[in-house]
This record gives structure tokens, C-alpha cells and sequence, in this order.
């Protein structure tokens, strides 16, 4: 329906955006091992994983998720003669964990670093993909917008008449789940000595969590009781 004076028309624009803390964590754990022997460079890359993967669930609910994602094992060959030859074997398992307490967090992230052979990257954060966050912020970049609508109609004396169309045109533009870069706490740790001294464990890191920036944007149509402007 095109606009006429008997209906005219207005578009406005809502947005919002909200500040929040966020719900989750993530730190990725890179546990590695290297020998001369494939099956002894294997079998402490497996030892090393288990540890890991004990520790982490020792944390119980504070773990909202854990997963292994890629494992290598492979060769570092040399210059032998006219041929080459295996120097040593590396072996690399990656694991990520998700936490939902930051207190845990700071403690688990200090122990894994403490670990021998062991990267920990992170921690990334974020709000969950279901979080209420993302509908409080829809919402109100639709109540902004028709607020702006009921002030342009105010300023021509007139009122809303009714709503042809709201468009979301990329409400949500919040960090990734898939996370960006760290920020707001350790970047990346890693320990190449022997085993921890478990009466001498690191103090707990105190990390301060980075707020999260929820954005909506709304696109709005809506007709006008004809204004009266002479």
C-alpha cells in the first residue's frame, strides 16, 4: 500500500544496546609431549591428557562443558647420510572447557598452567546463545522505536495509526560464541619443567570478567492518523 494523504507514512529506526557481565568462559588446554620413541612419546601425551581431563571435572558443576577437539602425533625427521631419519616424535592433544564459575575459573586456569608440557589459552567470554540478554535487547530497540515514532507523530500533532512492518535487520551483534580474542584476564600460560609441587600450588589468578555489548536494531513502518497541518 503506497502512502496518501488519507494515510500517510513513517519509518523510524530502533536500536538498543546493553552492557552485561558475561555467563560463560572458555579456556582452550594444548597438552604436549615429545621422545624418541613413538609408543613412549604417545603414552605420555596420555598420561598428560588424563591429568588434564581429571583436574577439569574435579570442578563438578562449575564446568558447564567439555570437549577434546584435535590430537596430533608426528615425526621430527633429520638429515641422515643421503636420507633422512626420525629425530623425535611430538604429540599434541587439544581440549576446551566452558565454565560457568569465575571464582573456578581463576583457581583451574593457574593449575593446568602449572601442569608439565601444558598451554592454556583464554579465557574468551561470552553469553550464552539462549540468554535472556538477546530478547531484553529486541525488545527494546522495538520499544525505542515506537517511541520514536509517537514523538515524530507528536511533533505533527497527530498520533500512530497502525503498524505495517517491523523488520529485525541483525538485532543480535554480540561477540561469537565461537569466541574472539582474549581480553579481561590471562592470555596464554604454559609450564615446561617436571611435575607441580602440590604444596607449593601458584595463588589462584583473579581475573575480572569482560562486559559483554548486546546490540538490536529494528526497522518500523507505520501509518499516521492524517495530521492536520494548516
Amino acid at each position: 500500500m503506497d502512502a496518501t494523504p488519507d494515510a500517510p507514512r513513517l519509518a523510524v529506526r530502533g536500536e538498543a544496546h546493553l552492557e552485561v557481565d558475561p555467563e560463560i568462559a572458555r579456556i582452550g588446554i594444548t597438552v604436549s609431549a615429545r621422545g624418541t620413541d613413538r609408543r613412549d612419546a604417545l603414552g605420555d601425551l596420555t598420561r598428560r591428557n588424563t591429568t588434564v581431563l581429571d583436574l577439569i571435572k574435579t570442578y563438578g558443576e562449575a564446568v558447564d562443558k567439555l570437549e577434546t577437539g584435535s590430537f596430533s602425533i608426528s615425526p621430527e625427521l633429520t638429515r641422515h647420510g643421503r636420507g633422512e631419519r626420525v629425530r623425535a616424535y611430538h604429540g599434541r592433544v587439544h581440549t576446551t572447557a566452558e565454565l560457568t564459575d569465575f571464582t573456578a575459573l581463576g583457581e583451574l586456569t593457574t593449575r593446568l598452567a602449572d601442569l608439565d608440557l601444558t598451554h592454556v589459552e583464554g579465557p574468551w567470554w561470552a553469553l550464552r546463545p539462549d540468554s535472556p540478554t538477546h530478547r531484553h535487547a529486541r525488545q527494546e530497540a522495538v520499544r525505542e522505536a515506537v517511541q520514536r515514532a509517537r514523538e515524530y507523530a507528536e511533533a505533527l500533532g497527530t498520533g500512530l495509526a497502525s503498524l505495517l512492518e517491523l523488520a529485525d535487520i541483525g538485532a543480535d551483534h554480540t561477540p561469537a560464541y565461537g569466541y574472539g580474542n582474549p581480553a579481561g584476564g590471562m592470555r596464554s600460560a604454559a609450564a615446561y619443567g617436571g611435575a607441580p609441587d602440590l604444596t607449593t600450588e601458584a595463588a589462584p589468578l583473579d581475573l575480572e570478567p569482560q562486559r559483554q555489548h548486546v546490540y538490536a536494531q529494528v526497522n518500523a513502518r507505520f501509518t499516521l492518523v492524517p495530521p492536520q497541518l494548516t
